[in-house]
């Protein structure tokens, strides 16, 4: 028998994430996270194994590996804890929720996790280490960079270009064909209409 993922993060996108991979036919190992007040507990009655400074051991130990920690704005603990794994040899694995609809013709990058009733369609790329969270619209041939989240519901537009390290939030939209360089912060619910720079802030006037 398989002994299943080690997820690397307790914390409530775990929790989100642990729902996707069981509705995917997947098993969970255990958790890691940098708390070690969390050692010896469980996440939905599955064990939190180590701290981050097993990370490697367990890792090694496991069928795969998923980075878990959640990313509100940058993405720095998740860039750190990927690139920690792929440093030892350990490449994350992707999973996509049993409601997700990703078209064979879209690609998902090594270490996302696409969430329930998300649609990525026809000729879309996401980067690696990405979450593209429950409900968001990826459309066709828009390219997502390594280390993104995409938050609930968000709409990405067709032919999108969205730069590494980004967030979208809630309900953010990104019209048709718009880019938004890399390292930028679209609030939730904000439209997006034109171009943005690198390292852009956004946020929904009250």
């Amino acid at each position: 028998m398989s002994k299943g993922l080690l997820l690397v993060g307790a914390g409530g996108h775990a929790r989100s994430c642990i729902e996707v991979i069981e509705s995917a036919g997947l098993r969970v190992f255990g958790l890691v996270d940098r708390d070690t007040s969390m050692l010896g507990g469980d996440v939905f009655g599955y064990p939190v194994l180590g701290s981050d400074a097993e990370l490697v051991r367990l890792a090694k130990e496991s069928d795969g590996v998923l980075v878990t920690v959640g990313q509100i704005g940058r993405p720095k603990a998740r860039v750190t804890l990927y690139e920690t794994l792929v440093l030892n040899g350990i490449v994350p694995v992707n999973v996509s929720a049993s409601t997700a609809r990703v078209s064979p013709r879209a690609s998902v990058g090594r270490g996302g996790v696409v969430m329930h009733q998300v649609v990525v369609n026809a000729g879309a790329r996401v980067g690696v280490n990405c979450i593209v969270n429950t409900g968001a619209i990826i459309e066709h041939d828009a390219e997502i960079g390594d280390h993104c989240h995409v938050a609930i519901g968000a709409v990405v537009g067709g032919g999108v270009r969205i730069g590494a390290g980004s967030f979208l939030g809630a309900g953010a939209i990104i019209s048709h064909g718009v880019s938004v360089g890399p390292g930028s912060i679209i609030g939730a619910g904000c439209v997006v209409m034109s171009d943005c720079a690198a390292e852009t802030f956004m946020k929904r006037s009250a």
